[in-house]
């Protein structure tokens, strides 16, 4: 049980206990909705109970207060219980009650904050899902970020997720981009060829041509533009993918499924495919129209400004056609809930694909993260070309000249909503100015002292330097030490930041906003620097150094969990 858990049913006890005794008349206990103040100096919760029993008990709110106060259980939970305003409860937690937070860390390790009730619902989420005919570039870095991230911290709080992206290898794009390889191929081997003006002209399709040269010589010289297209088109698409698949897992970035729009196509014993299943079944649902030659799926009826094409008059299906056998798929393998992390370009897609589902039967499950664009710099100024290409910056260079844990950091600063400003000069700074080295400092430096402390004890040996930060805590200040020395008001603030962290997970994964991880951690690197300014711990009496240690170990524990969940290292040397 969390603490605020446990203050809710303190409260919710001195409700009932006052309406028992007859000092309030209420016909049902209102829950106890506790929130943190905006000023940290009125206490560590607070609750508006007050405010909402007072007209039902026909009392003052303040009054209401007062008796909510005078009736609580006696605890070891809470220092201080106080009225503010017109009805407010503050609650100041104890200090023994902050110091058990220091060994639910200590004891939980990177469980702690997880959540302990499994979701019921099986939850798909896609992104990054970048055509296989180019390199994945800054904004795909984003998604992928954001994704990742969105993924590891609802896990953490206890949902069921699988991670998806989808290939979009159907379609005319890749014959565009299979006869580029093809000019490009004519052109090295010295044929007065022009790239068509539907074509990928980035000096990576002649890259890519190059190496079907280097591997194939002349061999497709005197085929048919045709023949050389479609071969072409896979060779293309199976070296692009390759390479984004490795971009990404190189980055941090897996995914459980790589689906495959091509096979929404390919047909089944019965030689029908997805895409055929999907329009019958919408059609016998009676959402299906014919008119002007064209075959049209009739939104309006959800809700959508106008209905959608799905087969044009040529019989081409368009993209929304496979959009929605897709996410039939999607519901067809067992998923509740669908995520899907779009560009914020894509706003106007998000009815025509809701009304989809709802036609479906599945209303309210389809959920869309729009992300806005990534604006590149370099000591202030504007960067949009590759120094290398001349042409767009690719995500792999970013990764190359900033690092990966850098660029993870500063992605998921601010909100999926928000355009970020990302300066590749600053990223690359490792002084406090740069928020992803200030937070990794502060976690090497809580190492640092814990291998001081190490070595100021004979025990140690002489393995010191070598050992983990975890096995030196445990060996300064053991598995249960005494933590009553840890009273001083900055020590108690780092505790409660500590103790912030549970429903820091819970929020960020409820409303997909693992930026908020990234203000947290900040905040906790600044509570630990603060705390150790003004307490010392190597060179201080046994019993306030263990606690200290331990205190110290703890901060390094929820510190090394924070930034895994945004994917970042926690290293403990810098």
């Amino acid at each position: 049980m969390t603490i605020r858990e446990e203050l809710e049913q303190l409260i919710g006890s001195a409700l009932q206990s006052a309406v028992e005794d007859g000092t309030l008349a209420l016909d049902q206990i209102p829950p106890a909705a506790l929130e943190r103040p905006r000023d940290e100096s009125h206490g560590d919760w607070a609750s508006t109970v007050a405010l909402r029993c007072a007209k039902l008990a026909r009392r003052a709110p303040r009054d209401v207060a007062q008796a909510i106060i005078d009736h609580l259980p006696q605890n070891e939970l809470v220092e201080s219980a106080q009225i503010a305003g017109p009805g407010f409860i503050n609650l100041r937690l104890a200090p023994a009650t902050l110091q058990g937070v220091v060994r639910q860390v200590r004891a939980e390790g990177a469980d702690y904050g997880r959540g302990s009730q499994a979701q019921a619902q099986r939850i798909n989420l896609e992104y990054v899902s970048a055509n296989p005919t180019g390199p994945l570039h800054v904004g795909h870095g984003r998604w992928a970020v954001l994704g990742d991230a969105i993924a590891r911290v609802m896990r953490h709080a206890g949902y069921d997720v699988s991670e998806e992206f989808y290939i979009n290898d159907q379609g005319v794009q890749m014959n565009v981009f299979g006869n580029s390889v093809g000019v490009r191929y004519l052109q090295l081997l010295g044929h007065d060829v022009e790239l068509p003006e539907q074509a990928y002209g980035g000096a990576y399709v002649a890259d890519i041509a190059q190496a079907i040269i280097d591997e194939h010589g002349r061999a497709w010289e005197d085929a048919t533009d045709e023949e050389r297209m479609l071969a072409f088109r896979e060779i293309a698409y199976e070296r692009m993918l390759s390479l984004n698949r490795e971009v990404l897992a190189d980055f941090g970035v897996t995914f459980d499924c790589w689906f495959s729009e091509r096979s929404l196509y390919a047909p089944d014993d019965q030689g029908r495919n997805a895409i055929a299943r999907a329009l019958a079944a919408m059609t016998a649902k009676g959402f299906i129209e014919q008119r002007d030659g064209a075959t049209w799926f009739l939104s309006t009826a959800f809700g959508d400004t106008k209905d959608r094409v799905l087969v044009k008059e040529n019989g081409e299906y368009t993209y929304f056609m496979s959009d929605m056998a897709y996410h039939l798929n999607k519901i067809e393998r067992g998923f509740d809930h669908l995520i899907d992390l779009w560009g914020a370009d894509h706003h106007g897609y998000i009815k025509r694909c809701e009304a989809m589902l709802e036609a479906w039967g599945h209303p309210g499950r389809l959920e869309v993260v729009l992300g806005q664009l990534v604006n590149l710099f370099r000591d202030g100024e504007a960067v949009r070309m590759s120094k290398r290409t001349g042409e767009m910056v690719t995500f792999s260079e970013l990764i190359d000249e900033v690092g990966v844990d850098a660029t993870r950091y500063l992605m998921l600063s601010r909100s999926s909503d928000q355009q970020i400003d990302f300066d590749i000069e600053a990223a690359k700074k490792q002084d406090a100015s740069n928020p992803v080295y200030y937070v990794q400092y502060a976690h090497a430096r809580i190492c640092s002292i814990l291998r001081r402390a190490a070595g100021g004890q004979q025990a140690a040996g002489g393995a010191v330097e070598a050992a983990d930060a975890a096995l030196l805590a445990a060996r300064v200040a053991g598995p249960s030490p005494d933590l009553a020395p840890l009273t001083h008001e900055a020590e108690l603030a780092l505790m409660r930041k500590m103790a912030n962290f549970p429903e820091l997970v819970e929020l960020a994964a409820r409303d997909r906003a693992p930026f908020r991880l990234t203000h947290y951690a900040q905040d906790l690197a600044a509570a630990f620097h603060q705390f150790y300014t003004h307490c010392r711990i190597v060179g201080e009496d046994e019993a306030v150094m263990r606690a200290r240690v331990a205190l110290a170990d703890a901060a390094r524990i929820v510190l090394a969990l924070t930034l895994s969940l945004m994917g970042v290292s926690a290293p403990q040397k810098m």
